[in-house]
């Protein structure tokens, strides 16, 4: 099988799209791609899905009968059982305010229709390295965060942080390299990888995120914007 995928090791997709044909297309191409694959023609039946079958990851259609793809997209984050279930957003909008609003509500990563398949295909692989089903063992700490990479944690002054797979990464990266100041087109090469377009803007998004889950009230947040440049993990002002 394809990058090793085989038996039961084999990743479970989740399609959750309500029009057939290409619903059709995807499982044919998946299943030959080594992948497991489930599938949803509404929000609801989506949701039922991901608690019957606990799938490595979810392509999830913007408009769907029922419970819209948004709303699904939010309960998804919502529930601690799923608050890391990898998302990808299937969306015929091309607009930019659109691509930020599906990410601002928990979605990993979007993708506009028409796709072309080996682009979607390279996301989903590199989302699911981030979501830990490719582990990598060892611990990084940085000032009061501790990150097990094996088990796929992170703990702040003891407390559980929870974060989505494209957020850990991020903080994987910056807690490999701390203090030194990184740009946006460097942290999308290190996270999402040099042959996937991601425009600049979604590390702006991923970042607030990553902020919002890592910063409890009266901590301080050592994730520096360094106005121009980037951004660095540090305890000081850079």
């Amino acid at each position: 099988m394809p990058d090793g995928m085989s038996g039961s090791t084999k990743p479970m997709v989740l399609v959750v799209e309500d029009e057939a044909s290409l619903v059709t297309m995807l499982r044919y191409n998946l299943e030959k791609q080594g992948f497991r694959v489930d599938e949803a023609a509404d929000g609801q039946e989506a949701l039922t899905r991901i608690a019957e079958t606990q799938p490595d990851l979810v392509l999830l259609d913007w408009m769907l009968p029922v419970v819209s793809g948004i709303e699904v997209c939010r309960q998804i984050r919502r529930r601690p059982a799923t608050r890391e279930l990898p998302v990808i957003m299937l969306t015929a909008r091309t607009e930019d305010q659109d691509a930020v609003r599906a990410l601002n509500t928990g979605a990993d990563d979007y993708v506009t229709k028409p796709f072309n398949l080996d682009s979607l295909l390279a996301r989903m692989r590199a989302l699911l390295r981030r979501s830990g089903s490719v582990a990598t063992k060892g611990q990084l700490a940085f000032h009061d965060i501790a990150m097990d990479l094996a088990a796929h944690r992170v703990t702040r002054n003891g407390r559980r942080v929870h974060l989505g797979p494209t957020e850990f990464r991020l903080l994987e990266f910056l807690m490999q390299h701390p203090r030194r100041v990184f740009s946006r087109e460097e942290m999308l090469d290190a996270v999402w990888g040099p042959d996937i377009h991601v425009e600049p803007r979604t590390v702006d998004v991923h970042i607030r995120r990553l902020r919002k889950s890592i910063n409890a009230d009266g901590e301080l947040d050592v994730v520096r914007t360094v106005r121009t440049a980037g951004y660095a993990l540090d305890t000081e002002p850079v």
